[in-house]
């Protein structure tokens, strides 16, 4: 069990919008939706695509490099790259599908925290 480190205040964020934190050394994602907060890795495991510069439709994030797609509310793979075909085989054998680390988020008062 980690401990948790404030990250921000509660509307430094938006809703339904996300943004890059760094927080002792990791690259956070930290979303808002539905007046709720979750944190992901912010580099998507394909290629280290910055997810927070990717476009977030409800609670699915989508990696600007390749397409990949996760669900940031518990880091599930939606979509492995976008597209079909032989590149996208061969991207698989050297960088299998691997879901986006996720981390615990509460907020209290005015302040998110991250759990690290």
């Amino acid at each position: 069990m980690g401990k948790f480190v404030e990250v921000g205040k509660k509307d430094d964020l938006a809703n339904e919008t996300m943004n890059e934190v760094k927080v002792e050394g990791h690259d956070i994602l930290l979303a808002r939706i539905a007046d709720k907060y979750y944190a992901t890795d912010n580099r998507c495991p394909h290629l280290g695509g910055d997810l927070s510069r990717g476009c977030l439709e409800g609670t699915v994030v989508t990696c600007p490099v390749h397409g990949s797609q996760f669900d940031i509310t518990d880091g599930r793979i939606v979509r492995w790259l976008k597209g079909s075909g032989p590149l996208q085989t061969v991207s698989k054998l050297f960088k299998g599908p691997k879901p986006v680390a996720t981390y615990n988020v509460k907020a209290e008062d005015n302040k998110v925290m991250v759990e690290i």
